[in-house]
């Protein structure tokens, strides 16, 4: 069961005013999706926040977040040449991954869906953190590679922030779902500077070996990041594939071909197949494994593209895209935890998460591979939080202090009661209520 706070805007407001306890930083970074992004016109300090927004999510979207890679640079550049994706840095980067959508409107109704940090840093702050002293976020621009300069040299700043304003005290660094990998990233290509400033690395649902059955269908139909009633206020599917399929983060969670799977992920078509007299058609089941299955996606999204200022943008599968997410695929496979830094892991479990993806179906066939973009999928489940396998996010190359498997969600684990309990036990702190509770009882037994 998940660990509720008031409804609103809080139950720890109070509590970060006073006396700092003695803590060593913490450091929080999201994830995939997990960082609010702003809009900026060129020469003007205004800016627009165009992820997350409940209210006219598709158009803002379309207008500033659709992209294209830029294979020159590395970057994904949104289309309109006088647009900048920035991510706010307020409340000492907090801000940007706690409530994606602060809007009135998402808090009045407690919106639970975009409520990412929000629950783990009042926790976090019960227990003796103070924002800016010993506790810090970091939110990004996920749309690029993990490995890029801009990600990389922005943690390593928050990390010289962090360290100075505690008074030069290590560094508890708390990652979700991709924020791991670019960690890892960060770890191969500055090693110095992670061992300098980090004490202890807590990863919760990170895809170490790729998140297949997702990434897989992100890249052929797009992804529904809220369901139910609030995903007709969100980003439609459509509207975030055409965003998905030019971004190397993307890409860098593919399923990892040298990663001994228990069962190879495969993408599953059911082709129309006709005889030769073309008279009679039958169906039959082809299988693609994590090689296989890229000829696939160039078939299926050879036709793909979008209308963006009365043009017609081609976006089939980027080459050159998964030519640099090989290249970081290495340095993952590469990295290694610098001695004297405690690596801890929870992951999630029990939830049917998508491994195989189907297409079609025997009454239903696909003749051409591209009517794959209009379809939607049907999944082969194993266990894992929804999103990640377990098998994969249990499978970091790190020695680990404690690998744990928590029952729970991809994003429902920031706030999960259980994952509050491991991150408590692991940092050596409880909350202020919990130590009230504690010192009633010693008075109760004291006085007995």
């Amino acid at each position: 069961m998940d660990w509720i706070p008031c409804p609103c805007w809080g139950t720890y407001g109070d509590e970060n005013v006073g006396e700092v306890a003695d803590r060593d930083p913490v450091l929080l970074v999201s994830g995939i999706g997990g960082s609010i992004l702003h809009s900026m016109k060129n020469g003007s300090k205004s800016q627009i926040r165009v992820w997350v927004r409940i209210f006219l999510a598709n158009l803002a979207f379309k207008q500033s977040v659709w992209s294209l890679y830029n294979p020159k640079t590395g970057y994904t550049e949104p289309l309109d040449e006088n647009i900048e994706i920035v991510v706010p840095d307020d409340d000492h980067g907090l801000y940007a991954i706690d409530i994606l959508d602060p809007s009135w409107f998402v808090k009045l109704f407690h919106l639970t869906e975009v409520y990412h940090f929000h629950d783990m840093i009042e926790m976090l702050v019960g227990c003796g953190y103070k924002k800016g002293t010993t506790l810090f976020g970091y939110g990004y621009d996920f749309r690029q590679s993990n490995r890029i300069d801009l990600l990389i040299l922005g943690l390593k700043k928050k990390l010289e922030t962090a360290y100075k304003c505690s008074g030069g005290r290590k560094i508890t660094i708390i990652s979700h779902s991709m924020g791991g990998l670019m960690v890892s990233c960060f770890m191969y290509l500055h090693p110095e500077a992670f061992s300098k400033y980090v004490n202890k690395w807590i990863t919760i649902a990170t895809p170490f070996q790729g998140a297949p059955g997702c990434i897989n269908d992100s890249l052929l139909t797009g992804v529904q990041f809220v369901e139910g009633l609030e995903s007709f206020f969100f980003v439609s599917r459509w509207t975030m594939h055409q965003l998905l399929v030019e971004c190397p983060s993307i890409y860098e969670m593919m399923g990892n071909p040298d990663f001994k799977w228990k069962k190879q992920p495969e993408i599953r078509v059911w082709r129309k197949k006709k005889s030769e007299n073309d008279d009679d058609t039958s169906a039959e089941l082809e299988s693609f494994g994590l090689i296989e299955s890229i000829d696939l996606f160039n078939n299926a999204l050879k036709n793909n593209e979008l209308s963006y200022g009365g043009n017609k943008i081609a976006l089939p599968f980027n080459f050159a895209i998964l030519d640099w997410a090989a290249s970081t695929r290495e340095i993952l496979n590469k990295a290694q935890l610098p001695d004297g830094v405690s690596f801890y892991n929870i992951y999630g479990v029990s939830l049917d998460t998508p491994l195989d993806v189907c297409y079609g179906t025997e009454t239903s066939p696909i003749e051409d591979l591209s009517e794959i973009c209009q379809t939607m999928p049907e999944y082969t489940y194993v266990d894992g939080d929804g999103t990640v396998p377990a098998e994969s996010a249990a499978a970091a190359q790190f020695k680990a202090v404690a690998s744990v498997g928590v029952s729970g969600s991809h994003r429902g684990l920031l706030r999960d009661k259980r994952v509050f309990e491991l991150i408590q036990q692991w940092l050596g702190v409880e909350s202020k209520k919990a130590k009230r509770k504690q010192l009633r009882t010693r008075k109760v037994v004291d006085s007995g």
